[in-house]
């Protein structure tokens, strides 16, 4: 099983890891779209304005540009060490048996709009760059991946993939046959609507029952027993599409 998180704006500082080596991280067919993009990042970066513009930083986000500069020289840590926030609060990889922590490293992989996809064991660095961005000279990052990404995500022989990317990562590489989760808020009166925000919230507690149990997910309906196990109400709209309810 291949789960695949989408990943964060907020990243973790620093690491134990050795620079960047695009050599090493999983999925080396995407190698070379790495390196194309991870070198107009940095280039970006010698020009801080320009940087700030087409990444839409703020003034208090400026030290993000630095950090893009340093894309190639600061220290690593593994991907899901790297990337913070709801989602990984609720996951809390930091809380996780040993046990359970093996299977989070084989499980998981993240979303990137620099990397395609890592897995949770990949080591990267800190640095700012997201879906809807448009490199100067490159367009849209969905024309820079495609047909790479969705290549390298559809060669997992057979693997089960569940997808709880957001859309705009699902745009850069569509995963055929991937199973999909979608967050409903359901009111008294039974009309339902998305969750927006705190559906990275869900996202990240039914991630970490799929790294602790014990079952094995092989389709939908054992998809659902898991996340079920793990305290969350589900619903099965179709072969590849879960719900999960919240009041």
């Amino acid at each position: 099983m291949l789960i695949v998180l989408p990943p964060s704006e907020t990243k973790s500082d620093g690491g134990r890891g050795a620079p960047l080596d695009l050599a090493t991280l999983s999925f080396p067919s995407l190698t070379a779209v790495r390196e194309r993009i991870a070198t107009a990042l940095v280039e970006l970066a010698g020009d801080p304005a320009r940087s700030a513009t087409v990444l839409g930083l703020g003034q208090r986000q400026l030290a993000e540009v630095d950090r893009n500069a340093a894309l190639w020289t600061s220290p690593t840590r593994p991907a899901i060490e790297r990337y913070t926030g709801v989602l990984y609060d609720a996951l809390g990889v930091g809380g996780l048996t040993r046990a359970s922590r093996t299977k989070a490293d084989e499980r998981l992989a993240v979303g990137s709009a620099l990397f395609g996809v890592v897995r949770a064991r990949d080591l990267i660095p800190a640095y700012r760059l997201s879906s809807g961005s448009k490199l100067p000279g490159m367009g849209t990052l969905a024309a820079q991946w495609k047909p790479d990404l969705t290549d390298a995500l559809a060669d997992l022989d057979d693997e089960v993939v569940v997808d709880l990317r957001s859309g705009g990562y699902r745009a850069l590489g569509p995963i055929p046959g991937a199973m999909d989760v979608t967050v409903l808020t359901e009111a008294a009166d039974g009309s339902r609507s998305v969750v927006s925000h705190f559906n990275k919230h869900y996202k990240g507690v039914m991630a970490r029952s799929l790294v602790t149990t014990r079952k094995r997910v092989r389709d939908i309906d054992s998809l659902a027993a898991v996340v079920s196990d793990g305290g969350q109400r589900t619903e099965i709209a179709s072969a590849t599409e879960l719900v999960i309810l919240t009041d």
